[in-house]
């Protein structure tokens, strides 16, 4: 492979497609705290930018040390991501169950810890990207992956701020359907990734 305009076509296309889930995830965030501040919007953005470029680098690097250890672990990715999806998810339902019934609770934000299991989930298919630029020497894989890293980046910047908006307009039910979302993203990558 070349540096050339499809390589950098291929390494952003590779990008908006991996970035769907984080996305997804990032829209569910703006829903259950939509006064969220710039800053943090950054940072949110910032940590599932940060794991869409290192899984795929994790996958290349595995490509060329430890591929025969890394294929068993692949059928497990499907299992990882609904799980941590669904707790993820099912924690937010359970926390607007409490609101409404207290009827006086603001929107709580997800702490550092959950946008790290949220960056792993949604990231973790990401790491078979590592067998598709396999024959990418380090630094036209390391482009790459920052490229991908980048769209994602503004993919859930647009994701937090369309779930902003609309979080405030459906003011209690944006953890309901944050959760909601979550939960559907999990079992979107389980089925595709099972079946």
């Amino acid at each position: 492979m070349d540096w050339n305009f499809v390589f950098f076509a291929n390494s952003i296309l590779l990008g908006v497609g991996l970035a769907m889930d984080a996305f997804s995830v990032s829209l569910a965030n703006g829903l259950h705290e939509p006064r969220m501040k710039k800053g943090r919007m950054c940072a949110m953005a910032g940590i599932f930018a940060a794991f869409q470029y290192l899984m795929p680098m994790l996958g290349w690097f595995c490509v060329h040390t430890i591929a025969r250890y890394f294929a068993m672990f692949e059928k497990l990715i499907p299992w990882i991501a609904l799980v941590l999806l669904c707790y993820i998810g099912i924690n937010m339902l359970k926390e607007a169950k409490e609101c409404e019934e207290e009827a006086a609770c603001s929107s709580v934000s997800v702490g550092f810890g959950g946008l790290i299991v949220q960056g792993i989930a949604t990231s973790i298919d990401a790491l078979s990207v590592g067998f598709t630029i396999a024959d990418y020497n380090f630094s036209m894989a390391f482009v790459a992956c920052l490229l991908i890293g980048i769209v994602t980046f503004f993919i859930c910047m647009a994701g937090i701020e369309i779930g902003k908006k609309f979080g405030t307009r459906l003011a209690g039910k944006a953890s309901v359907l944050g959760g909601v979302i979550l939960i559907a993203i999990g079992i979107e990558i389980f089925v595709t990734g099972v079946f």
